[in-house]
């Protein structure tokens, strides 16, 4: 099992229903797949950097979840499908990001952060 990041974006047409729907749906098809998710964070609506579909805002939704890699091409297929799926992106975590990841959710700074703050 390796731990993943995705990070999703979602049509802006998307009711709030809807979304929290779509989030279910994708954290199910990680268990049901022997997989476990790890944490979901929803941003919201934020603008895009060029336009996609000739939308400028998107909903973005980063779920960091630990999966078999013959996992990422059953999901991949299954945003693919998803018409309310406007781009998604994976991300393969080391340790050391999942170890970061955790800190930065727990508020504890690192050592670089208190440098700079300094």
């Amino acid at each position: 099992m390796s731990n993943y990041e995705l990070m999703v974006i979602f049509t802006p047409v998307l009711s709030e229903e809807d979304f929290k729907a779509a989030q279910k749906k994708y954290e199910n098809l990680v268990v049901e797949n022997g997989g476990e998710v790890g944490h979901t964070n929803p941003w919201g609506l934020k603008s895009l950097a060029y336009p996609v579909a000739k939308k400028t805002t998107g909903i973005y939704w980063v779920l960091e979840y630990s999966a078999p890699t013959s996992f990422n091409e059953k999901l991949k297929i299954q945003l693919l499908r998803d018409e309310s799926v406007m781009r998604h992106m994976f991300t393969v975590l080391d340790k050391y990001a999942v170890e970061y990841n955790v800190k930065k959710r727990r508020g504890v700074q690192s050592a670089n952060t208190e440098k700079a703050e300094a």
